[in-house]
């Protein structure tokens, strides 16, 4: 089955200036999530950015580099630029990597693309993972996601769904508490076709309401399928813990 992957990687963060260029184990984080995204069998995998300084370190390692438009305030019109510039089809298949994952699975990024071509009626698919704690189900930084019983996304949300009323107002174990909570891991597979009209869309209420750009399509009408991941993910990084985290992980799966 053929897709696309794009990683998005944009030289400014908040948190974590430089994010893409920042080292583990010696290596920008960059070069990182290009190697596992190479590992997943696409056609091609692009590495999309803002910054010159990003686009040139992407070359150093021999990565294919798109140069794109600074304004773009999220990944999925990165995406959608470079899908236009090249020319993709309407029915190609794209998985959006975070250029902040340097732990994502190869296989879950094949995952994600074969879960999209098998649900033709889909626009978008993605993956998650189960919770296995309260402070998980609490954390509003731990994105969280139901379905229906075709595996349709119905809501994404920090708040603690689906909420166990019996569960949270007795003095229920923690595991039932969570039990059927999953946790959204955020990389997504798009038909060209539904990723041109999302970036074409304004932001909705949902969405600025939770910070949380998926809730446009599901605002608009776009189905998301949605399957629990093979592989979990290891941490993503966001702050100079996070490096710290994942460049101990990486050391441990090298022993």
């Amino acid at each position: 089955m053929n897709f696309r992957i794009v990683i998005p990687a944009r030289y400014g963060s908040t948190r974590l200036p430089g994010k893409p260029l920042r080292l583990i184990a010696g290596r920008p984080m960059i070069e990182h999530v290009h190697a596992r995204a190479t590992e997943a069998g696409a056609l091609e995998v692009v590495v999309a950015t803002d910054d010159e300084r990003v686009a040139a370190a992407c070359r150093a390692f021999g990565a294919d580099v798109a140069l794109t438009d600074p304004g773009h305030p999220s990944g999925t019109d990165r995406l959608a630029e470079v899908a236009r510039t090249r020319a993709w089809a309407d029915d190609a298949i794209v998985v959006n990597v975070q250029g902040d994952e340097p732990l994502m699975p190869p296989g879950n990024v094949r995952q994600v693309a074969l879960l999209l071509a098998a649900a033709p009626n889909a626009a978008l698919a993605t993956l998650a993972t189960a919770i296995t704690s309260d402070q998980e189900l609490a954390d509003p930084n731990v994105v969280k996601v139901v379905a229906d019983l075709q595996g349709r996304a119905l809501y994404f949300s920090r708040a603690p769904i689906p909420w166990q009323r019996d569960a949270a107002l007795s003095a229920a174990s923690g595991a039932e508490r969570h039990a059927g909570a999953r946790r959204h891991v955020g990389i997504y597979a798009y038909r060209v076709t539904a990723l041109r009209r999302l970036a074409a869309l304004a932001p909705t209420a949902l969405e600025q309401a939770e910070r949380l750009e998926q809730l446009r399509a599901l605002e608009h009408g776009f189905g998301i399928q949605v399957a629990l991941a093979g592989l979990t993910p290891g941490p993503g990084v966001d702050t100079e813990a996070d490096l710290i985290e994942v460049e101990r992980l990486l050391g441990a799966s090298a022993r």
